[in-house]
């Protein structure tokens, strides 16, 4: 289980490893984004240092309509587990974003008054 903290907004916000090519374990924070379907989304530009193989492209809906994003094959730490996974990236994302696929595979709980947020 990995301890999660919140955003001044209400965001949800993990501490995760993303695992280079060359096996370098990079941490990072990422946001829970339930609207997100898949398991992560990154940056492009970001996700040039990783160094992942490409796999494919996809169309997603987002809040900014329809938009292309590439498919590539990452590997990351969560919950002390290591995970290959695909990752989307495009130009337009801020934020690493961990996606509600995580949710089927892992329990979330989340209590804002009592400052509880945790994954796994």
């Amino acid at each position: 289980m990995i301890q999660g903290k919140f955003g001044e907004k209400g965001q949800l916000f993990f501490e995760i490893e993303l695992i280079t090519y060359d096996g370098l374990n990079l941490p990072v924070d990422t946001m829970l984004d339930t609207g997100f379907t898949g398991f992560l989304a990154i940056n492009k530009q970001d996700l040039e240092s990783l160094d992942w193989a490409y796999i494919g492209k996809e169309t997603l809906r987002t809040a900014q309509g329809e938009t292309l994003f590439k498919i590539y094959s990452g590997k990351l730490i969560l919950n002390e587990q290591e995970y290959e996974i695909p990752v989307y990236a495009g130009d337009e994302i801020t934020e690493v974003l961990l996606g509600s696929e995580w949710l089927k595979i892992l329990p979330l709980v989340v209590n804002y008054q009592a400052g509880i947020l945790t994954l796994g």
